[in-house]
């Protein structure tokens, strides 16, 4: 037989997962923007104005800027990742502490290895 939540954290085990769900999906969305920023071309821009920088002061400036967008974005989109990451991981352990764990979006008890019974915080039948 499956085991119960404890009815007195019924409270405390829904406002998590539902804190839990928005770590999750921005950790996911500022993944995607840092490998988007990574990706972006702006650097070869760069490059190329430093070429035309060696008769040009105006030239060497653009090409400043240019790197400079560049490693903007890029730090910026790791360091919104970062906070979500510990953000999302804080909740991880709120929920280990409960003998909880994620898979995904999905909760299981710890001692469910074979992930088979998923919890729905949701459902009344899961508390006792």
């Amino acid at each position: 037989m499956a085991r119960t939540l404890s009815i007195d954290n019924k409270f405390d085990i829904q406002q998590n997962y539902r804190r839990y769900l928005k770590f999750y999906d921005l950790h996911k969305m500022h993944s995607e923007q840092y490998k988007i920023s990574k990706a972006s071309r702006v650097w070869i821009a760069a490059i190329v104005a430093v070429v035309f920088a060696m008769g040009s002061s105006f030239f060497m400036g653009v090409a400043a800027g240019l790197f400079g967008l560049y490693f903007y974005r890029v730090i910026r989109a790791w360091a919104d990742k970062s906070s979500a990451e510990e953000s999302r991981e804080s909740s991880e352990r709120w929920f280990a502490t409960k003998d909880l764990k994620f898979e995904g979006r999905i909760l299981y008890q710890r001692e469910d290895a074979m992930l088979e019974n998923p919890l729905n915080p949701f459902d009344d039948a899961e508390y006792s």
